[in-house]
């Protein structure tokens, strides 16, 4: 029968070798687990919808629906691994340290392909709205999807060298058996720092702005022609109206990508520049906020969009199982 203090350590058979768990109220852990647990669940259940919207039907093949594609594929991998942090909650990892070095590249490098696509797109947008004929000869679905290869070669590559040395001999910085620990060079921090956080909300903010500026632009212009048509006035002012609108719209859902997606990252990045001598216990750090953007992406990206709509009814509906269901009509 096992003592209260073997019954506190990872590894009870490893006695003073093993590390030991995390003592909270039974509680607390139940609120973690199941916290963890939903949105695990919800993540990866919401962005396979849009994968398979945008992999079965023919009509949503277009360069700004890959980008999407790739986006939802990256979330659908952080929700798979927001069950190892279930694994976690007491403090102990249990996978042994090759899984443990695995881990923490994929969730890099898994995280910043995430955050690349938005780069992406947000890049897409920008070359529609402010340059639509350029967007409409020259921007194609393979273009996309040569962007998208290049995305996450890029990104596993970047992050295998920045993790180079828990990659050669995993386990190395760890103090006890059941720690699943990280260290990287101060050097390697600032490069991720840059590479993962303030390159890509700098290209987003500064391309979302120029967007906004363009959007409305475009609508003021129009309805000051509008305002000066003699013909067909009243019926080309409501058209005008609703253009405007329209624009309005898509600028405010890029100001809420924005506003989300810094919301959900800038805590976790706060907190990694806090953390001294440059290392972060994988079972000690809460990454819940910065995964949730995750879950949040596919409703930002995707339910805004009439089609996404109707696709999920047709999913849900099983209608996706009928012959020729993948030259439906969404529009």
């Amino acid at each position: 029968m096992q003592t209260l203090e073997e019954a506190e350590l990872c590894f009870p058979q490893l006695l003073n070798a093993s590390c030991r768990k995390t003592v909270r109220p039974r509680s607390v852990s139940m609120l973690i687990y199941v916290t963890l647990s939903s949105t695990s669940l919800l993540t990866v259940t919401l962005n396979m919808l849009v994968i398979i919207s945008i992999s079965h039907f023919k009509k949503l093949h277009s360069p700004t629906n890959f980008l999407l594609l790739s986006l939802a594929v990256s979330d659908c991998m952080v929700g798979f691994l927001i069950s190892f942090q279930i694994m976690l909650i007491d403090g102990c990892w249990y996978l042994g340290d090759h899984m443990c070095a695995l881990y923490i590249v994929l969730d890099y490098a898994i995280t910043s392909a995430s955050i690349g696509t938005m780069v992406l797109i947000s890049v897409d947008r920008y070359v529609a709205v402010c340059y639509p004929l350029y967007y409409l000869t020259r921007v194609t679905a393979e273009t996309a999807k040569v962007c998208v290869l290049i995305c996450w070669i890029f990104v596993f590559f970047c992050h295998s060298l920045l993790l180079e040395n828990n990659l050669q001999t995993p386990g190395r910085y760890n103090s006890c058996s059941g720690e699943c620990v990280l260290v990287v060079s101060y050097i390697g921090g600032v490069f991720d720092l840059f590479l993962s956080f303030i390159g890509p909300v700098t290209v987003i903010i500064v391309l979302y702005l120029r967007v906004f500026v363009v959007a409305v632009s475009q609508a003021r212009a129009m309805h000051a022609r509008a305002m000066h048509a003699r013909v067909a006035a009243v019926t080309l002012q409501g058209s005008v109206r609703e253009t405007a609108k329209s624009e309005l719209k898509a600028a405010l859902v890029l100001g809420v990508v924005v506003v989300v997606f810094l919301l959900c990252t800038c805590p976790y990045f706060c907190v990694t520049l806090s953390v001294q001598d440059d290392e972060v216990s994988a079972s000690s750090v809460t990454f819940l906020l910065f995964y949730l953007n995750s879950t949040l992406n596919p409703l930002i990206y995707a339910l805004f969009y009439p089609w996404f709509r109707k696709s999920l009814k047709l999913i849900l509906t099983l209608q996706i199982l009928k012959p020729g269901s993948c030259d439906t009509n969404m529009s």
